[in-house]
């Protein structure tokens, strides 16, 4: 008589029971010992977004990361939600010259701020690697580009398979696509350039400073000293240099009659827009603050084609 195997209906409960498993992990020393039976994926894609993300962001708050995202490969829950992550385990480290990207990106995590953008971000930052791996004759390993890389496929992907609402997946995309950027400032730059950075790093800025310094795990103490000195020098000279933009003087009164009256334009709301041009070049540092009118005017008229004059 021929043997038929049964086939085992899927069970949300069984992945849900292995993912409070791997969230214990992470957060009360549970031992990966006591792995509970392995789900298939089946189970895993019975369990709703919602349910899962909840165990994952719990496993993420931790204070024990590192094992808790051992458990969770364990659980094989990276693969069926999140197989860019999965494809970390064991990438390096071996015959190529570049550290195991799934160590580091487990160290990251742990030694991340817990909130809950910069944890999911620690994860998440450098999953563009395996995309752009290059390996020069030499031996030497590039990742060139990876950030966007990494960006692009948590927006068209990631992103959405995880179901994180607009506000935290805009700030998990930042994170993802500026994380190298805090580490390529250089004490050459002007403080206008710290500006631009600081301008263009927006609202996220301190997650971002935060990532950069969790995303140093170099084993030279040397080598992690001058990396994290860098990123504190980088936080100190943009606070400094908000401090003095807080007290620059505004523009002086009349200074939009003498706009007027040099450049022959007809009152309008033309006058504010130019006003708030000239304003912006001075919190640039671009012109200083505390001039005359006829001084903003005078260099204004050098950059008459910038305003549209």
């Amino acid at each position: 008589m021929t043997n038929v195997t049964e086939i085992q209906e899927p069970s949300a409960e069984r992945a849900l029971t292995a993912l409070r498993w791997a969230a214990d992990v992470g957060t009360q020393e549970a031992e990966l010992s006591a792995c509970p039976p392995k789900p298939t994926a089946a189970d895993h894609r019975a369990v709703s977004i919602e349910a899962a993300r909840a165990q994952m962001d719990r496993l993420l708050m931790g204070k024990n990361t590192e094992e808790g995202l051992d458990a969770l490969h364990l659980t094989g829950a990276l693969d069926v939600w999140m197989p860019e992550v999965a494809g970390l385990v064991g990438f390096g480290d071996g015959e190529w010259r570049h550290k195991d990207v799934w160590k580091h990106t487990k160290q990251v995590v742990w030694q991340s701020v817990p909130r809950i953008a910069v944890r999911w971000g620690a994860l998440l930052h450098d999953i563009g690697k395996p995309k752009t791996r290059r390996i020069e004759p030499n031996g030497d390993v590039h990742f060139h580009g990876h950030s966007e890389v990494g960006a692009a496929m948590f927006r068209k992907r990631v992103g959405e398979r995880l179901g994180f609402d607009r506000e935290l997946f805009d700030r998990i995309h930042y994170l993802i696509l500026h994380h190298l950027r805090a580490s390529q400032y250089d004490p050459d730059w002007t403080d206008a350039a710290v500006r631009r950075f600081a301008k263009d790093m927006g609202e996220g800025l301190t997650d971002l400073l935060d990532l950069s310094r969790a995303d140093i795990t170099t084993k030279r103490p040397e080598k992690k000293k001058r990396g994290l000195q860098q990123i504190s020098d980088l936080a100190a000279r943009i606070r400094r240099i908000q401090e003095e933009d807080s007290v620059v003087a505004p523009l002086p009164k009349g200074v939009g009659t003498a706009l007027m009256v040099h450049f022959k334009l007809a009152p309008g709301r033309h006058i504010g827009d130019l006003k708030r041009q000239l304003e912006d070049c001075v919190e640039a540092g671009e012109i200083k603050g505390g001039l005359t009118s006829e001084e903003y005017v005078a260099w204004v008229e050098t950059q008459r084609e910038r305003f549209g004059l």
